[in-house]
């Protein structure tokens, strides 16, 4: 998920990302960016883009492929949603705001519309599978791979 915001940043649309491991074990990464794209159909009706329950397409499989600022190909944000227990996708745009959760990769429902705040962003709060990683997130070298991470947005790190 940092990786994104990170994305973000890069095209000069965050100018800051907080990260906070909560003391249930599950990580939010939020950004004061543009929030995630949102249309209107035909209807009236607001539509998400399916961006936390479907692979990013575009460069899946594709040689070259652009590489995201933490080095990896760009793969979607599908993989840790799939690889998460459950996640929670909040959305602010300067026209709607939304919250949509997922459980193991799939959505829970539809999104919901929330309060807007103050600024446009993304939150996603999402609790990894601890079997997967082999036992609860390692706080102290999410902290050095945080550190390691060249942002023009500033990058914060609390919690457990």
């Amino acid at each position: 998920m940092l990786a994104y915001a990170l994305d973000e940043a890069a095209c000069g649309t965050t100018r800051a990302i907080d990260v906070i491991v909560h003391s249930d074990g599950s990580v939010s990464v939020a950004d004061d960016g543009r929030g995630t794209d949102t249309r209107q159909d035909d209807r009236g009706v607001w539509r998400v883009k399916p961006v936390m329950a479907t692979a990013d397409l575009r460069f899946f499989d594709v040689p070259g492929a652009p590489v995201l600022t933490d080095g990896l190909p760009r793969a979607g944000m599908s993989v840790v949603t799939a690889l998460s227990e459950w996640l929670v996708h909040t959305n602010v745009r300067h026209d709607t705001a939304w919250s949509a959760r997922y459980e193991w990769g799939l959505p829970a429902g539809p999104p919901e519309s929330v309060e807007a705040g103050r600024t446009t962003g993304t939150t996603v709060r999402f609790m990894p599978d601890t079997g997967l990683l082999g036992g609860p997130l390692d706080v102290a070298a999410l902290g050095a791979a945080i550190a390691a991470v060249r942002s023009p947005a500033a990058i914060h790190l609390a919690g457990a």
